[in-house]
């Protein structure tokens, strides 16, 4: 192993992933690690492609949208497609995720108020069985 690679296991504990999870990005041609023999080696690029895909990941983009920004990479522009659709697909992202977040609002509103009224029928119970002692 050169200093530029690293292993499976040094790919997990750095990015704190599975060794199922590598090879499914593998898989699903995500990352193109080295072979040596059965030994995968991970190059730099591989560990800057993992980092991107684990970030898109958190930020909710699918594994196609994932695959495409990668591949914009390479169109040969500085960057500049790929930089422009990322801000394309992160701002889509992020109005659903500003409209889920109003959802579960509504929603923890909506229980918190449900709540409320049965502790008040529950507190009413009491009352009444306390005065009828």
């Amino acid at each position: 192993m050169t200093s530029d690679t690293l292993t499976i296991r040094e790919m997990c504990d750095l990015f704190e992933v599975t060794p199922r999870t590598l090879r499914f990005y593998e898989a699903k041609e995500l990352l193109f690690p080295q072979r040596d023999g059965q030994k995968r080696l991970f190059t730099r690029r591989d560990r800057a492609r993992l980092k991107l895909i684990l970030r898109g990941k958190r930020f909710g983009f699918s594994l196609e949208e994932i695959r495409q920004l990668l591949d914009l990479y390479y169109v040969g522009d500085q960057q500049a497609t790929q930089l422009g659709r990322t801000l394309d697909i992160a701002r889509d992202r992020l109005s659903d995720m500003q409209r889920q977040r109003d959802e579960l609002d509504h929603a923890i509103d909506d229980l918190k108020s449900q709540m409320a009224l049965v502790e008040d029928m529950l507190a009413k119970r009491d009352r009444g069985r306390d005065a009828a002692e």
